[in-house]
């Protein structure tokens, strides 16, 4: 197994690509603390990891919120005995869609700057002195192919994927003298209840069916297909392992080739 006994925590594992990100680590061997806001969401979860024979540790947080990132990483080195092998950040949020930039609300595009932003820097800075201290670790974030091309009618989420990428590549220069791989998955669409509310919103917009929203979106991919929870499961599992130990800094786009 490629993750045989390392210790994770995989934020907003509680759905879709948390969830699937999360089964995946565990059947490599990786024993995980989940966290997300919705608990009972979690535990579902944690019991497939459990069934898989593995440790899963359900605590829950708002990424936001510096207390409760502190309590969480504290729980989770008490768990693992002090070690911290590997951090996922895949909690995020949407905001809004189909919106022109004028129509934006700044109270929406806050909370989507807030979230995707400082979801990612919260759980970085807190896990880094524990990475540091034991010169080693791996830090995947769950970025978006929004975030290396404008994505018309969504400004605010675009903007924080862009973000995503910056924090990305500044912390791999700042830890990597430390051998700890900071590296970015960049989903395109995938084929969870979150896609299917967004193409509710747009085809509500534009007046067209959820289908033809649907597949205006395969027709810009190369390949004609929607990227799957696993697909990008799969992906972070070769930045969470050693099969990537000489790539930091880098974004991994897996989207069907929406990006090219």
């Amino acid at each position: 197994m490629k993750l045989e006994n390392k210790k994770a925590i995989v934020t907003g594992a509680a759905k879709g690509m948390g969830a699937a990100i999360t089964t995946t680590l565990a059947r490599e061997g990786a024993d995980l603390v989940l966290t997300a806001r919705d608990v009972a969401a979690l535990e579902e979860v944690a019991a497939e990891v459990r069934a898989l024979g593995r440790e899963a540790h359900v605590v829950a947080c708002d990424v936001t919120e510096e207390a409760q990132v502190k309590a969480m990483m504290a729980t989770a080195l008490e768990v693992f005995d002090g070690r911290i092998d590997i951090l996922v950040n895949v909690a995020g949020v949407t905001g809004p869609i189909e919106t022109p930039v004028q129509d934006i609300d700044v109270d929406d595009f806050n909370y989507v700057i807030t979230a995707n932003e400082r979801g990612t820097f919260l759980p970085i800075k807190h896990v880094a002195p524990t990475m540091i201290a034991q010169q080693g670790g791996k830090i995947v974030n769950i970025g978006g192919t929004s975030g290396l091309r404008g994505y018309p009618m969504r400004t605010s989420y675009s903007a924080s994927k862009w973000a995503v990428r910056g924090i990305t590549r500044t912390v791999a220069l700042e830890l990597g003298k430390h051998n700890i791989n900071v590296n970015a998955v960049c989903p395109g669409i995938v084929e969870t209840p979150r896609m299917m509310k967004l193409c509710e919103g747009k085809a509500q917009v534009r007046g067209w069916t959820v289908e033809e929203v649907y597949d205006e979106y395969v027709q810009d991919m190369a390949l004609k297909r929607v990227t799957t929870p696993q697909d990008i499961a799969n992906a972070v599992l070769f930045m969470a392992s050693e099969d990537s130990r000489n790539i930091t800094g880098q974004e991994l786009a897996v989207d069907g080739g929406w990006d090219v």
